[in-house]
């Protein structure tokens, strides 16, 4: 609703980025004004599927999604953020900085820390994983 009543301010570009900036603005004013805790996000296992080769590969399918859940949920909100829109969402770095309002250095230096800090976290959780 908030895109069509604002479709007005859209002067061209990437439609894409600007449709998610507004969610996300609207997502951050709800979040204020109804739960003041860390943002959480729940990822779609179903649209990231995978095929599989059978029972072995499912379940390890299964621990693998379970950890990188894991993993996520552990990351400060602003690195979740950033990691769910790069590396899952596919935005390029400028349709980040868009969506975030932030400025690409920031986009790709929080990417970097996030990167690492999963790293990070996986080695720790299970030596050898990443």
């Amino acid at each position: 609703m908030r895109a069509l009543r604002f479709f007005g301010g859209f002067h061209g570009g990437d439609s894409r980025a600007w449709l998610l900036k507004i969610v996300r603005n609207t997502c951050y004013t709800w979040l204020r004004k109804n739960r003041p805790r860390e943002i959480l996000y729940e990822l779609d296992e179903e649209q990231h599927e995978a095929t599989s080769g059978g029972p072995d590969a499912v379940l390890q399918e299964g621990i693998d999604r379970q950890l990188v859940r894991k993993l996520l949920d552990e990351l400060p909100a602003e690195y979740r953020e950033i990691i769910v829109l790069r590396d899952i969402e596919g935005l390029s770095y400028k349709e980040i900085s868009s969506v975030t309002e932030m400025p690409l250095g920031t986009v790709m230096s929080r990417l970097s820390r996030a990167r690492k800090r999963l790293q990070s976290n996986a080695t720790a959780t299970q030596p050898g994983v990443l």
